[in-house]
């Protein structure tokens, strides 16, 4: 399907907590974690079965509660962001790359919604 829901991601205030927390519920294997550009940590959530694999990582935004956010594949991030914002999304984080694997952009719908736009450079 095109533009299917992706990834998932766990803006956490307190990684620790939610990897045991998710771990012990679903039987996630969350031990893939990556270094980020920013020195942060973030770690891959592995599940079994059909759908989208996730992340999770520290809260970027101070006093922020947690919260997951969801990414849709589109072919192009660039265009997707502008595409977005023309229909009256606000871009949260404009295009970023992800090195090795892709680029990403979060915005915030009309109705205040925030939604990760995802271009995937793995094939």
């Amino acid at each position: 399907m095109p533009n299917s829901f992706v990834h998932l991601e766990l803006n956490s205030t307190d990684v620790a907590k939610a990897k045991t927390f998710y771990s012990k519920l679903f039987d996630w294997k969350l031990d893939n974690e990556m270094q980020m550009p920013d020195g942060g940590t973030y770690t891959m959530v592995e599940v079994q079965g059909d759908g989208p694999g996730g992340g999770m990582m520290k809260m970027p935004m101070p006093g922020v509660p947690s919260f997951w956010l969801a990414y849709v594949s589109v072919d192009d991030v660039a265009t997707a962001t502008k595409k977005a914002v023309s229909l009256g999304a606000k871009v949260i984080r404009d295009v970023t790359p992800v090195e090795g694997m892709g680029k990403f952009s979060i915005i915030q719908d009309p109705t205040g919604a925030g939604l990760g736009l995802w271009e995937s450079t793995r094939s």
